[in-house]
C-alpha cells in the first residue's frame, strides 16, 4: 500500500511539473516582454523563415550539401578562422564531438584519464558517455564552483593524459577564471605533459570577460570544442577545431560514431546565420545581463526578500543564476502566474531544488533584454515578489 501510494505521489509530481513546464513555455510564447526569446520557443514556420533570409550568408543556389561538403565545408572553415585553427569539424552533437576529441588524444598520449571538474557537463549531463561509450577515465579535479587552479592542477595526485576546461563553467554559475589563471592552469597541465581540450560550448560569449579575441582564447588550448545554439541561436550542432591531423583523425570517428550525416545544410546555415547576426551581438548582451543583475539585486533588497544571491554578482557571460530561500515549485508557480497575468517574464527557465527551502535558477539575457531598462527590473521583481509567501510576499 506504502509503495502505491509513494508511486502515486511521484507520478503525480511529474504531470504537475510537466503541466507547469508547458504553462511557462506557453507563457514565453505569447509575452510581450521577456529577457530572452530563443528560437526553439518559436513555430516551424518561424524557423524555416530563417533559413528563407539565409541568402546573405551563403548562396543558396549552391547544390546542397552531402556527407559534409558545400556548406557544411563552409562553416568549417569559417569556425577555423574565427579560432585561429587550422582545421574544423562538424558535428551532429557537442557529447559526440567531445568524446571524439578526448578518444584522439588518449590515443596520441597513451593515457585515457582525463582531468576535468566535478560539474562539467559531461560529468552531469551526458550519463557517464566517456566511460561507457569512449573507453576514457574521467578524474575529477576540484567540485568547487569555480574552474581549477594551477595548484591543484600540479598537486593533482593522479596522472591524466588531457584536461578538459569548461568555459564557462555552467553548473557553476557560468563562472569563467580570470585570464591570468586560465594561462597559469595551462602552464600547469602542459608541466605534467597533458593536452588541453576546451569545452567552448559558450566559449563565443567569453571574450568581454577575458578582454581577448577568441582567436587568442582558443589558442591556450590544442584543441576546442563550440556550440551552435547555445549562445548563437542556431538548430544544432557543434564543432570541434584543432590542428588539421587531430581534426582528419576525428572526421573518421566521427564516421565511426554515426556522425557524418547525409545532409546538414539547415543546421549548417542557421549556424552560419548565427555567426553573422548574433556573435557581434554578444558582447552588448554581457554587458546588459550587468545591468540585469545589479537591478535584480537591488529589487529583492528592496522587497524585503530575506536573502537572495545573483551569482556572479557581476556576471562573467550574458547567463547567469539566481538564488532564493524558497521551495522550487513556489517559485516556478510565482514564476509562471506572473508571466501569464502580466505577459511580462523575468524568469523564463526552471527552477531547481538545491537544499531544504531553497532553490536557484538561471537568467539568460539576449536581444530582447536589451529593450529592459534597471527600472523595469526591479518592478517585474516587486510584482514576483508579491506572489510570494511569508513576510516578503503577498
Amino acid at each position: 500500500m506504502g509503495d502505491t501510494a509513494e508511486r502515486d505521489g511521484r507520478r503525480a509530481e511529474r504531470v504537475s511539473g510537466e503541466e507547469r513546464r508547458a504553462r511557462r513555455l506557453a507563457a514565453c510564447r505569447g509575452a510581450r516582454r521577456v529577457l530572452a526569446r530563443p528560437g526553439f520557443l518559436g513555430t516551424l514556420r518561424e524557423r524555416l523563415a530563417l533559413l528563407d533570409a539565409a541568402g546573405d550568408v551563403h548562396d543558396l543556389d549552391e547544390r546542397s550539401d552531402l556527407y559534409g561538403d558545400g556548406v557544411v565545408e563552409a562553416l568549417q572553415d569559417k569556425v577555423a578562422g574565427l579560432l585561429g585553427t587550422e582545421a574544423a569539424a562538424f558535428f551532429p552533437t557537442g557529447t559526440m564531438a567531445q568524446q571524439v576529441a578526448l578518444r584522439c588524444w588518449a590515443g596520441r598520449t597513451g593515457q585515457p584519464a582525463v582531468a576535468l571538474h566535478a560539474l562539467s557537463h559531461p560529468e552531469v549531463h551526458e550519463r557517464n558517455a566517456f566511460s561507457q561509450v569512449s573507453g576514457l577515465r574521467p578524474v575529477r579535479v576540484t567540485s568547487e564552483p569555480r574552474l581549477p587552479t594551477a595548484a591543484e592542477i600540479r598537486g593533482f595526485e593522479e596522472p591524466f593524459g588531457a584536461l578538459m576546461l569548461e568555459l564557462p563553467l555552467r553548473d557553476a554559475g557560468f563562472v569563467l577564471p580570470s585570464w591570468e589563471e586560465l594561462t597559469e592552469v595551462v602552464e600547469a597541465a602542459r608541466e605534467r605533459d597533458a593536452v588541453v581540450h576546451f569545452d567552448g560550448a559558450r566559449l563565443w560569449e567569453t571574450t568581454v570577460h577575458f578582454g581577448r579575441s577568441l582567436a587568442e582564447i582558443a589558442g591556450l588550448a590544442d584543441s576546442v570544442y563550440v556550440s551552435f545554439y547555445k549562445s548563437l541561436d542556431g538548430f544544432g550542432g557543434a564543432a570541434l577545431a584543432g590542428p588539421r591531423t587531430l581534426v582528419e583523425e576525428a572526421e573518421a570517428w566521427r564516421h565511426r560514431y554515426g556522425g557524418t550525416v547525409y545532409q546538414q545544410f539547415p543546421a549548417a546555415l542557421a549556424a552560419l546565420v548565427g555567426l553573422e547576426r548574433e556573435l557581434p551581438q554578444l558582447p552588448a548582451y554581457v554587458r546588459h545581463a550587468r545591468v540585469v543583475a545589479a537591478a535584480l539585486r537591488e529589487g529583492f533588497a528592496a522587497a524585503g526578500v530575506p536573502w537572495a544571491r545573483v551569482h556572479p554578482e557581476v556576471p562573467h557571460t550574458h547567463d547567469f543564476q539566481v538564488w532564493l530561500p524558497y521551495d522550487a515549485d513556489v517559485l516556478a508557480e510565482a514564476a509562471v502566474r506572473a508571466a501569464e497575468e502580466t505577459g511580462t517574464v523575468l524568469f523564463g527557465q526552471a527552477w531547481e531544488r538545491r537544499g531544504p527551502g531553497l532553490a536557484c535558477t538561471e537568467v539568460y539575457v539576449r536581444a530582447a533584454g536589451l529593450q529592459w531598462t534597471a527600472r523595469d527590473v526591479t518592478a517585474a521583481v516587486a510584482d514576483f515578489v508579491s506572489r510570494l509567501p511569508g513576510p516578503a510576499g503577498g
